[in-house]
């Protein structure tokens, strides 16, 4: 009986109007279908006797007047008939057992509050920048969408302006200042790498002024090609620039293996500041922006209409840009010739042919690997294709190339292409690349003509693009080498040129540049 009275008093509690008691089957188990569901609030565990103790006083203060509010969890008239008798211990630990999954008082303690995080301070030099349109410049406008457009593109000529001004402000301060007040490049050295960078600057913030001066009341533009055309020829500058890119890169690259500046470097990109972009980055940048001038007046005059005043003086300003572009990219590939040139080591005297020393421009150069897996660093000069192997010796001029067997003009070049479909086989070029199992991909074989002592060179390139690029640049070699061969063979009386071999000339001036960032930067 007293078992009975104990189990009664650890399984209910009563409440003022109201009683709530949990039933139970005789194994102890809540009855589901008898309970309504209700969220539960838990409490941590403490010993048996805390535990028991606080069942104990539940008791008691249910007798006593309460003002917390009590969710029900399940009604009965009487326990009477539910729960038979058992053990002591049996009934301790039911009683446990209730005072942790259910409880009246919330003696639960709030979670101590987290550690207030600090606001990082935003920085001046956000990764990305904000790409804005001329549209959210405005609040409302009645422009055709042809008008609309060509705002647009005059709007991202300015912004190009403010951020390449940015930029190379950016690289003074943070790149030059500090690696010469730290001593880690000597200012001999900065001044090679850097170039005439600082100069560029005051350039385009004229450009900037002036393109500013042109925004109305209503931030239109309306003439914009005068200012252009009498702005373009400072851009003859950049010649002196571009030239001096390629021995600057070749001794950024040298001064990269120093454990000190390299740390440098590392630290710098992964700043905010860079965006993701090393220091070669930002000293291309000029370049990068000269050559994009003529698209952005191709789209403003496509949006111009005819009868705007700027309908006669855009296709001057569009001839003149293009005329200074082409000249920067021949100077920048003859000087990039000489370079090159210069680090060129004989170790026969055989090899000093005279198409060598004749040539302007390179067409391309980069790495390929002969049937034997043996890796050529290869020149494709204007005259001559140059096989080298790179040296371990470095100078102030860069790496040193070492001449691989007879060099061949480009006038006695025959150029075969070899299909990735072909199968390989023992004993021929793809043998000796695949061991005469697999199929090779990515090859072209080199001969020359009229010269029995000079091997056919088969070599590979790296992926696909890369053949394809190689195999163009052929092509224009050898049509242009014998083209010149003809002429020179001919009487001043001759007719003049094919006019579509001028034109190949032209293209391959413009992509001398473009075809050595592919393959070696």
């Amino acid at each position: 009986m007293e078992v009975e009275e104990a189990c009664e008093m650890r399984t209910s509690w009563s409440l003022p109007g109201d009683t709530h008691s949990v039933l139970c089957d005789h194994a102890g188990k809540k009855r589901k279908q008898d309970l309504i569901p209700e969220p539960v609030i838990r409490i941590t565990e403490d010993d048996e006797e805390e535990e028991e103790g606080e069942i104990m006083s539940d008791h008691k203060d249910s007798e006593e007047p309460s003002n917390k509010k009590v969710k029900p969890v399940a009604k009965s008239n009487s326990l009477t008939g539910v729960i038979t008798p058992m053990k002591t211990a049996a009934l301790k630990r039911f009683g446990q057992s209730i005072s942790r999954s259910i409880s009246f008082r919330t003696d639960a303690r709030p979670l101590p509050p987290g550690p207030l995080r600090p606001r990082s301070k935003a920085s001046s030099f956000p990764r990305r920048r904000n790409s804005q349109c001329w549209s959210d410049t405005v609040e409302s406008h009645d422009l055709t969408a042809k008008e609309i457009k060509r705002q647009e593109v005059i709007y991202e000529l300015t912004q190009g302006e403010r951020q390449l001004i940015e930029d190379l402000s950016l690289v003074k301060k943070v790149y030059y200042e500090p690696m010469l007040k730290l001593d880690i490049l000597t200012e001999s050295e900065l001044g090679q790498i850097f170039g005439t960078l600082d100069s560029l600057i005051p350039l385009h913030e004229d450009l900037l002024a002036r393109l500013e001066r042109l925004r109305g009341s209503e931030k239109t533009v309306g003439e914009v090609g005068p200012t252009l055309l009498n702005w373009f020829p400072c851009l003859e500058a950049y010649v002196t620039y571009c030239c001096n890119q390629v021995g600057a890169k070749a001794l950024l690259d040298l001064k990269k293996q120093e454990k000190r500046v390299d740390h440098f470097l590392r630290l710098c990109q992964e700043s905010s500041f860079s965006r993701k972009l090393d220091l070669w980055n930002f000293l291309d940048l000029p370049r990068s922006r000269l050559v994009k001038y003529p698209l952005l007046l191709k789209e403003i005059q496509k949006c111009t209409p005819p009868d705007h005043p700027d309908e006669d003086t855009l296709p001057d300003a569009l001839e003149l840009i293009q005329s200074i572009v082409a000249e920067v990219n021949k100077k920048t590939g003859e000087a990039e010739c000489q370079f090159y040139r210069r680090g060129l080591i004989y170790l026969e005297e055989s090899q000093r042919i005279p198409e060598i020393h004749q040539s302007r421009f390179l067409y391309c150069h980069g790495e390929l690997k002969t049937n034997k897996g043996q890796k050529l660093h290869v020149f494709l000069f204007e005259l001559a294709l140059v096989l080298t192997r790179p040296g371990d010796d470095r100078d102030f001029r860069g790496q040193m190339f070492s001449v691989y067997r007879q060099p061949l003009p480009n006038t006695l070049i025959n150029l075969e292409e070899i299909p990735d479909s072909e199968a390989g086989g023992g004993g021929t070029f793809r043998g000796a690349f695949t061991g005469g199992n697999d199929k090779v991909k990515n090859c072209f074989r080199v001969s020359s003509r009229g010269r029995s002592k000079v091997n056919p060179y088969c070599l590979q390139a790296n992926d696909s693009f890369s053949k394809q690029q190689w195999i163009t640049c052929l092509r224009q070699a050898i049509v242009q080498s014998r083209d010149r061969t003809a002429h020179t063979s001919q009487s001043p009386l001759s007719l003049p040129s094919d006019p579509a071999l001028c034109h190949i000339a032209d293209l391959s001036l413009s992509s001398d540049t473009d075809m050595a960032d592919h393959t070696c930067r």
